[in-house]
Parts: C-alpha cells; structure tokens; sequence
C-alpha cells in the first residue's frame, strides 16, 4: 500500500501544484469570481489520482477485491498529498510570487460591498472590518498554507469515499 500511496500521491502533488499555478497565471485575467470558480475546478481536478490509486492497488496488489475501509484510506492517503500540494502552492504564490493579491483581493471584496444597498451604515462598517481581518489573517502564508490544505483535503474525503464506494468488492 505504501508504494501505491506514494506514486498516487507524488501525481496528486504535482497536479495540485501545477493546476493551482495555471490557474492563477492563466486566471490573471479573469474576474476574481471566475478565478475562484476555476480554483474550485483545480481542486477537484487535483484529486484526479484518488481513484486510480485506488483502482491500481486493487487490481495490482490485491487481485482485483478490495475492502471499504482499505479503499478509503489509500484514498485519504493520497488526498493529503494533493491538499498539502495546493496549500503550499497558494501559500508560496501570496507571500512570494504574487504579495499584493490580499491586498488585491480586498480592494475587490470592498468594491463588491460597496455596490450592496440593503445594508445600514452600522452593518456596512461591520462587513468591511471583517473583511480588513479576514485579510490581515489571508495574509499570513502559514494560514492561507493550512486553510487550503483542509479545504483540499475535505473534498479529497469525499472524493475517497465515493472512490471507495465505487470500486470496493466483498469476498
């Protein structure tokens, strides 16, 4: 299981990596509600080997039949290798290879705000302090690191259990 987890995983990393990165080079052009809508495709996208590392050790290793539970955890295994490749991809673009986004980010958000009409002055000041916080906090590469990897890592569960639906046999 070791060496199916760590091929499986090695390609989800490098996927994840490198989706996040086309993403939001190729994205710069884009509204940030599109660019948020492609990342969400990228996420899904990086979990692509979930299945077929499953797929593989049950063929390759295990003669075809596999167990729920054997299943879900090579798939979960190899999540965490995609999750940890998109948190350390948008933790390294925010704080090094593109620092203004947050700020970019905010300036959008802000103008997003501006346009409501249904909020009173009070409620106005309120979403936009929350905003300067949610920002300040995006700003730190260790948290936007640890905020994408569970995010990732969510939908690679989800992914495992589906995967593992689909492909477990019972002796």
């Amino acid at each position: 299981m070791k060496n199916t987890v760590l091929r499986y995983g090695m390609y989800s990393f490098l996927l994840a990596s490198g989706l996040f990165l086309i993403v939001f080079y190729a994205g710069e052009r884009f509204s940030f509600q599109t660019q948020s809508i492609l990342g969400y495709v990228a996420m899904f996208l990086s979990l692509y080997y979930v299945y077929f590392g499953i797929k593989h050790y049950k063929n390759e290793e295990l003669n075809g039949e596999i167990d729920f539970k054997t299943a879900f955890i090579i798939g979960a295994l190899i999540s965490i290798f995609a999750a940890v490749g998109f948190g350390l991809t948008d933790a390294i673009y925010i704080s090094e290879i593109n620092p203004d986004y947050t700020a970019q980010y905010l300036t959008y958000e802000n103008k997003l705000l501006a346009a409501r009409t249904n909020l009173t002055p009070g409620e106005m000041n309120y979403e936009k302090l929350s905003l300067l916080k949610r920002s300040e906090a995006f700003g730190n590469p260790f948290i936007v690191f640890f905020v994408m990897t569970m995010m990732v890592f969510v939908l690679g569960v989800i992914v495992s259990l589906l995967s593992a639906f689909m492909l477990h046999k019972k002796n």
